[in-house]
Order: structure tokens, then C-alpha cells, then sequence
């Protein structure tokens, strides 16, 4: 029997599943579409790679099973990861709010290192090449790609999601799950930024500030975030706005009113801000509005907090309680309406994927299609921004090249003609 594995995806899981496989002395083809691989990887951090988090637990993360998210999790903590990249010569740093990143801080020494410890371990790196079907003829797959048709025992599924399609997203490893019996869950974009029809972004742009955003769809708070707001031509981006936009998101698929509350003075309740106000008032000063809220506010967004506060203060002078009030509303307040997102072309990750109740936690192995595992962004799971995502996809890599070398080490079962239930050898 042909004893290969077949991975479709040359990202994050697919590289992990591939070295660790091949370690185990087991024949590894590894298909990339794209001309190199770890596109995504190059890119991430701004190029710094975050590679893990410190604080892992479930509730970083996002699927329609939460039970799967934690089972996958268990035993496997940052430490594990850490382990593995310590293996190929790469340490690991700690950043902000428990980030990893590699020591060198450059996301091009993460893939240099995975490529040449693939390359090592006897991995068959294709590059431009895309698998366009895959089929089973009895106990083996069919791989049918633009380089040719392979046969192999198991295949991995770890070609990612529609997000960032400029770095090779797509839905490609969606269609081939599908083709093999699985149900998929729409897809929309995650930690993206947001866009606004209201003008007065476009004036307002480039302004920055720290502060947090409130969502209301249909007028019903939802939740809120806080961070770095950053206003565009388009829209708002910054932390807050990417940490919030999945709600964001799936909220305008349901063709839901959305609509951001920005509090750009977060650290000051509303009645410490009204205080703080009426003592910067001189009463004989006859400073105009707009230059007195310059000295504590960026000048671009100081049109639209007038606007919207209908404050009738025309200098400093004419501020009482009353005019305070209103303008402390604005900024605790300042309302911006959300038409859509950037879309697959501005996401980091995307909501959905293949049903992970067709997926066995414990080994990834498809409990459709025994010998098929699905790894990474292809899952209907997603994570904070903080390195969680990067975090589940190592660790799903690691599990399906578990499930593939406990099958291999198993020489009567693999050569039985035995029919053996999904549910068994996922499990076995």
C-alpha cells in the first residue's frame, strides 16, 4: 500500500502536520499554491510573526462547537508549541499581554526555519501547484493536481480560509471538504477593519486616539472593546475596531443596523470628564469653542463632536453645565454608522469553515472520511487577535500528524479488509 501523506496547504498547520510526520519516516507531499511557502506567516505581526500566546484557554475563541475548541486544547498549552520551535532552532520571546514572538523578531526566520526542517525531514515541498480534486479509489486517495495525480493514504486539509486573499486565501480547501461529504459554515470576515458612509470620517482622517467602542445592532447593545482607534478614509481601523469586528461582522450578514459608539475619553467616567471640563473654563476668556477643545482633543475630530453634541457655546464664555453636558455626551459618545467590512481583502481570519462535528478533536481525522484530516483556518474556528489563531493551527497540525502516525504504527489495521467505522479510527 501506498503509505504517503498527501498535505494540501504549505501555511501554518500544514507545516507543522508535515515535519512531524516525516520525522516519523513517513512519506510527506506537502501542495502549495502559492510560489513560496508561509505567505501568511511572512506577513503576520508586521513581520514579526506572534507566533503563540501565554494564556491559552477557550475562551479566546470562536466556533459554533465550543466543546470542540477546548477539547482540541486540552494538553496542548503554549508550552508544547514553544517546545516544537525550540526544536528547530527558533526561542521564543514574550511581548505584550503574553505574545510570543521569535527572538529575532523577524517572521521571515519562522518560515526560513520551517522550510528547511521540512526539507530536512524529507518533505516534498510543491509549490504553484494546485489540487483540484481529490477522490478515493477503495482504502487509498486520489489526489489530482495541476502537476499530476498522486495516490496516498491520508490527506490534510489545511489550505485555509478566504481571508487575505492577496497572500493566497481562498475557499479551495472549503470545495474539496465539501466534496467529501462535509457541511460548511458560511465564512465572513474577522479582525478587519470597519466602513463608514458618514463624510465626516474622510475629514477626520488619520486622526488617533486610545479609546473604546461600543456596538449597537438594531439599537441593542451588544458588546464593546477597548483600544486604539484609528480613523480613515473609509472607515475606523485600530485594536478596538479589529477586536470588535466579528460581532461587526456577522451582525451585517444578518442585514442588521450597526452602529459604533466611540467613548474616546475612556478613562474618565462622565461625571469625572464634566468636572474636568467646567474647571478649564475661564469665564471671562473669550477663547473660541473649537480652539479650546483643541488643547484636549485631536482638531480633526472636534467638528463632529460639535455637531453631534449640539453644543450652542460659541467661546469659552458661553460654557455652563448644561453645554458641558452636552458635549461630554459626544465624547463619551460620538456615533458612527457601519455600512460594511473591508472584506476578505483587509480580514486576518474569517468566522466559519468546515462543521467541527465532523471532525474528531482528539486526532483532527474526519469522521465522514476516515483518513482525511482538516486543520487550521479551514475549521470553523477563530480566534482573538493576540497570536490564539496562529496558536490553534499549530496545534491542530500537531494532532492531525498524531492521528496519522498512531494509523501508520498500526500495521493491522491499516493492511486489515476490515471495514472500520469513522467514529473508530478517529478515536483509535
Amino acid at each position: 500500500m501506498d503509505n504517503k501523506t498527501v498535505v494540501i496547504g504549505g501555511g501554518a498547520s500544514g507545516l507543522i502536520a508535515a515535519i512531524l510526520i516525516a520525522r516519523a519516516g513517513i512519506p510527506v507531499v506537502l501542495f502549495e499554491r502559492n510560489r513560496k511557502i508561509g505567505r501568511k506567516i511572512l506577513a503576520s505581526g508586521n513581520g514579526q510573526c506572534n507566533i503563540t500566546n501565554r494564556n491559552i484557554s477557550a475562551d479566546h475563541f470562536y466556533s459554533q462547537n465550543r466543546d470542540f475548541v477546548s477539547a482540541v486544547l486540552k494538553g496542548y498549552s503554549y508550552e508544547e508549541v514553544e517546545q516544537f520551535f525550540h526544536s528547530i532552532g527558533l526561542p521564543l520571546v514574550e511581548g505584550k499581554e503574553g505574545k510570543m514572538f521569535p527572538m529575532s523578531r523577524r517572521s521571515a526566520s519562522v518560515v526560513s526555519l520551517l522550510e528547511y526542517e521540512a526539507e530536512r525531514a524529507g518533505v516534498e515541498i510543491r509549490c504553484e501547484c494546485t489540487v483540484d480534486s481529490i477522490s478515493q479509489d477503495g482504502e487509498l486517495f486520489v489526489a489530482r493536481s495541476s502537476g499530476g495525480v498522486l495516490r496516498c493514504a491520508n490527506v490534510i486539509l489545511a489550505s485555509g480560509s478566504p481571508a487575505a486573499p492577496q497572500l493566497g486565501g481562498n475557499e479551495s480547501g472549503m470545495g474539496l471538504a465539501a466534496s467529501l461529504g462535509h457541511r460548511l459554515i458560511p465564512a465572513s470576515p474577522s479582525l478587519v477593519q470597519l466602513c463608514s458612509d458618514e463624510k465626516w470620517v474622510k475629514q477626520a482622517s488619520g486622526a488617533k486616539l486610545h479609546g473604546a467602542a461600543k456596538l449597537y445592532a438594531n439599537g441593542k447593545y451588544v458588546t464593546e472593546k477597548r483600544g486604539d482607534l484609528l480613523f480613515t478614509n473609509y472607515g475606523i481601523s485600530g485594536l478596538a475596531i479589529l477586536d470588535i469586528s466579528r460581532e461587526v461582522s456577522l451582525h451585517l450578514v444578518d442585514y442588521a443596523y450597526c452602529e459604533l459608539h466611540l467613548d474616546l475619553f475612556p478613562g474618565m467616567h462622565k461625571e469625572k470628564l464634566t468636572q474636568f471640563l467646567l474647571s478649564r473654563v475661564e469665564k471671562e476668556a473669550g477663547k473660541p469653542l473649537f480652539l479650546w477643545l483643541t488643547g484636549i482633543l485631536n482638531e480633526k475630530l472636534i467638528p463632529v463632536v460639535i455637531e453631534q453634541s449640539a453644543c450652542r457655546a460659541v467661546t469659552e464664555e458661553d460654557l455652563d453645565r448644561r453645554e458641558i453636558s452636552r458635549l461630554v455626551y459626544a465624547l463619551k459618545n460620538l456615533k458612527l454608522p457601519i455600512s460594511s467590512t473591508r472584506g476578505f481583502k483587509g480580514a486576518e481570519v474569517a468566522t466559519g469553515g468546515v462543521d467541527t462535528t465532523e471532525v474528531s478533536p482528539e486526532t483532527m481525522e474526519s469522521l465522514k472520511t476516515p483518513g482525511l484530516y482538516l486543520t487550521g483556518e479551514l475549521l470553523d474556528v477563530d480566534g482573538d487577535r493576540g497570536g490564539f489563531n496562529f496558536h490553534f493551527a499549530w496545534i491542530s497540525g500537531m494532532r492531525a500528524a498524531k492521528g496519522v502516525i498512531s494509523i501508520a504504527h498500526q500495521p493491522e489495521i491499516q493492511n486489515s479488509d476490515t471495514v472500520i467505522s469513522p467514529q473508530e479510527k478517529a478515536y483509535s
